[in-house]
């Protein structure tokens, strides 16, 4: 039986909000079988659940941000894209603030206290959502230039193009496909990093947003070149960031994809747009799980290469 996950304990760390600029300290804690991901406001009296749901996606301006009950949890992408990478099923995630850590601006280090703590085998079967008929979104644009679909597919893979009239980006991979039969979360995706241009900065700053952004948590750009001295993580660093955020905003169905997701130029409000779109179509998906490793897809017999006891 393919089984669900859990953290084998603890782990804490702490940062500042990438949008917000203020201080927050986070705990990853293990969760109960079938409790799914919950965020928890640990600052507010009575203390606030917001399980990790496209449907309480209230705000996706340069992030995903979950609402419920006035309260907020931005910035989660990273981390959803580090439980969804990892095959985690069920965890909370205690903060004291409305906004997670930006850390380094990708998913590694979200991956990297996963697994200090390890990663804990649950005697449930881990139920997956297997796409059945393809679902896609378009910007209400007039162009319709910005596109994301969901299609059948054994396993879980994603296609991803982007166009930014830039040239620092022109001069890197601008697509990209990832099939997690062939390729590692952790090596080829958790690292991507997000990025930012500088000619933006006074108007993010007036919307109050990227108030903790900087060299440190970001690729920033100018109108000519990275400006970060270590330069880039991946030739393809910028696509392979849009990658990880998708995975993040399409881990807000609670459960893993079986599917091949596409995309041009989407970002977190076209992903939460087809998350919704997709659950509102019962007819085009269906929980699956294996009980015979043999059945599953090669996919998920990655996920289970994952570290485990």
């Amino acid at each position: 039986m393919l089984k669900q996950r859990t953290l084998k304990a603890v782990v804490r760390a702490a940062g500042i909000g990438l949008h917000s600029g203020v201080k927050v300290s986070i705990s990853l804690r293990p969760a109960a079988p079938g409790t799914g991901i919950v965020f928890r406001r640990v600052d507010l009296d009575p203390v606030l659940d917001l399980p990790a749901s496209a449907l309480l996606v209230s705000d996706t301006r340069m992030c995903s941000c979950l609402e419920r009950n006035g309260a907020k949890v931005g910035t989660i992408e990273h981390l959803m894209s580090a439980f969804a990478g990892l095959g985690i099923d069920n965890a909370f995630v205690d903060l004291d603030a409305a906004e997670l850590p930006i850390l380094d601006g990708s998913a590694s280090p979200f991956v990297f206290l996963i697994q200090s703590v390890g990663i804990e085998e649950q005697a449930v079967a881990k139920r997956f959502i297997r796409v059945k008929r393809r679902i896609e979104v378009r910007e209400s644009d007039p162009s319709g230039d910005k596109w994301a679909r969901l299609e059948p597919y054994d396993g879980f893979r994603l296609s991803f193009s982007i166009g930014f009239n830039h040239p620092a980006i022109d001069r890197t991979g601008q697509q990209v496909s990832i099939d997690f039969a062939e390729h590692s979360y952790v090596r080829e995706v958790a690292r991507a990093r997000t990025f930012g241009f500088m000619q933006e900065v006074e108007w993010l700053h007036e919307n109050g947003l990227a108030q903790g952004g900087g060299l440190e948590n970001a690729v920033v750009l100018d109108e000519y070149r990275v400006l970060n001295a270590d330069g880039l993580r991946y030739s393809d660093e910028f696509v392979k960031h849009k990658v990880l955020d998708a995975i993040g905003d399409l881990y807000l169905l609670g459960h893993p994809l079986l599917a091949s997701f596409t995309a041009h130029k989407s970002g977190h409000a076209l992903n939460n747009q087809l998350a919704r779109k997709l659950l509102a179509s019962p007819e085009a998906w269906e929980y699956v799980s294996f009980e015979d490793h043999e059945l599953a897809p090669q996919t998920v017999s990655r996920w289970l290469a994952l570290p485990a006891s």
